[in-house]
């Protein structure tokens, strides 16, 4: 049975594992491997997980879908301002698609930003990603304007789709 909670130290190396391999799962063939490889040393590193497990200014913190202690899914978010509050990450382990887990995250993640006075959340989705895309649309978001993908670097023109839902 899949419990969502708050991710402590010891999630560390799973939220890791399931944010570098769901993320290659939804956009591989994509983004450049070089680009893959890059920002997932940036934001999926060791250090950087353990700093962001608390809150912070604009930040709820990691919360982790565990079975059985292990983690199989992990989402990040937080407010951008009084009313709106957004959601960076929201990935699961490849092999445990399908299952409800991204739902039970996006709705713990949700309730933290209704208590917090959210009445929109927004989030990017890489044009192109046939997994993210369906699964937020399917629940209530709507697709905004495109923007450049955050992350790239000189050279890279990835886009992401901006979506947004009144909650």
């Amino acid at each position: 049975m899949i419990e969502v909670k708050r991710g402590r130290p010891e999630h560390v190396a799973g939220i890791a594992r399931v944010c570098i391999e769901g993320r290659q799962d939804a956009i591989a063939g994509l983004k450049s491997l070089e680009n893959i490889k890059r920002n997932n040393q940036i934001f999926y590193n060791h250090d950087r997980i353990t700093r962001e497990l608390s809150e912070a200014e604009g930040w709820d913190g990691y919360f982790a879908a565990l079975d059985d202690g292990n983690v199989a899914g992990a989402i990040g978010g937080g407010m951008v301002d009084a009313e709106k509050s957004e959601i960076y990450v929201l990935y699961l382990d490849p092999k445990r698609r399908r299952e409800g887990i991204g739902t039970q995250l996006l709705n713990y993640l949700t309730e933290i930003q209704l208590q917090k006075g959210s009445k929109e959340q927004w989030v990017s989705v890489l044009k192109g990603n046939d997994k993210g895309i369906p699964f937020y649309e399917a629940k209530g978001f709507q697709f905004m304007h495109e923007k450049d993908a955050y992350g790239n670097v000189e050279g890279e023109d990835y886009l992401s789709l901006r979506y947004r839902r009144y909650i």
